[in-house]
């Protein structure tokens, strides 16, 4: 069980802290940064996300959406195939539906969480090189049909009233350029206007999911092709939009956030996950009930950034 988990009963992903008590880089220091060109540290600043071409290689991409296909007991070109009722109940109603798979740490995953480019641009975001990464999911996002239909949706995974410091990020596994396909997307003037915008609402007001109603032009449906990485201020209000296309969206969710070394429960349980293939608990994550992580794969491989990623190696 996961130690202190805050996310018991909201959302956001538990293996790591809910906020860090560590600031995001203001570049006070004025230390170079690493992959971000200073135009594109003025966009994040402004908008709240950042698109980082060519994260991971289109290969590297290509081979992890091809075992995802693997583990759901999909063909990619069998449509027939597809559509299946979940195998768990999802806690997080506007995630029903919208294609989550439930695998955490196999070997292809932590590939993508240990690229030295992926691990460099949150270097940048946060201003530290010691960071841990979330131990998080994938997404097959089929075409909607009938009987399997969703909608889409936009909220926040942190209270944006706390403040929080956090960053959130997504992988494309396939092309995801077509607005009409299932993807991310968020709302940069809500991001910028939050303190504004909420005294126009409700006391009561849900503090996850913020009453779109006159933003629906706002809205950015953000474009990505295969290897691109999107990553997102916790503040940012976002999701994941219908897919009203004939292609499937497939994705892989990464983001980093500083070091807990001081939470030795928290670093034992990613530990353990890691080792016994184990999924994160929390209102968003009901896990695979077949345990196929647990039956059929063994223990990813990890590099020496991987190792200190996940907290095995100490920074």
């Amino acid at each position: 069980m996961i130690p202190n988990n805050e996310h018991h009963d909201i959302p956001g992903n538990p293996s790591t802290a809910k906020s860090s008590k560590r600031k995001l880089n203001d570049r006070s220091k004025q230390e170079p940064l690493r992959i971000l060109t200073d135009e594109q540290w003025q966009f994040w600043k402004h908008n709240g996300y950042i698109v980082i071409k060519n994260a991971v290689s289109k290969k590297q991409a290509e081979r992890t959406a091809n075992f995802l296909w693997e583990f759901e007991d999909k063909k990619k070109d069998d449509k027939s195939t597809w559509y299946t009722q979940a195998r768990a109940e999802m806690k997080m109603k506007e995630l029903a539906g919208t294609g989550m798979v439930e695998v955490y740490n196999h070997q292809h995953l932590w590939n993508n969480r240990q690229m030295p480019k992926v691990y460099d641009v949150f270097v940048d975001l946060w201003g530290t090189k010691q960071l841990w990464v979330s131990i998080d999911r994938a997404n097959l996002n089929f075409p909607i049909r009938e009987g399997y239909e969703y909608k889409g949706f936009i909220h926040w995974d942190y209270d944006p009233e706390t403040k929080p410091q956090n960053v959130q990020g997504v992988l494309a596994l396939s092309d995801q350029m077509d607005e009409n396909m299932g993807g991310f997307q968020c709302i940069p003037w809500l991001f910028r206007n939050y303190d504004e915008w909420k005294l126009s609402q409700p006391k009561d007001r849900n503090r996850f999911q913020p009453d779109i109603t006159g933003l629906e032009d706002k809205i950015v449906k953000v474009g990505l092709e295969v290897g691109d990485l999107v990553i997102w201020d916790s503040r940012q209000p976002h999701g994941i939009r219908p897919n009203h296309s004939d292609q499937v969206r497939i994705a892989q969710y990464i983001s980093m956030m500083p070091a807990e070394n001081h939470n030795e429960r928290l670093r034992q349980w990613r530990i353990n996950s890691w080792k016994e293939r184990i999924a994160p608990e929390g209102y968003a994550f009901p896990g695979d009930p077949r345990e196929w992580e647990k039956k059929k794969y063994t223990t990813a491989d990890l590099s020496p950034l991987g190792e200190k990623l996940l907290g095995l190696s100490a920074w």
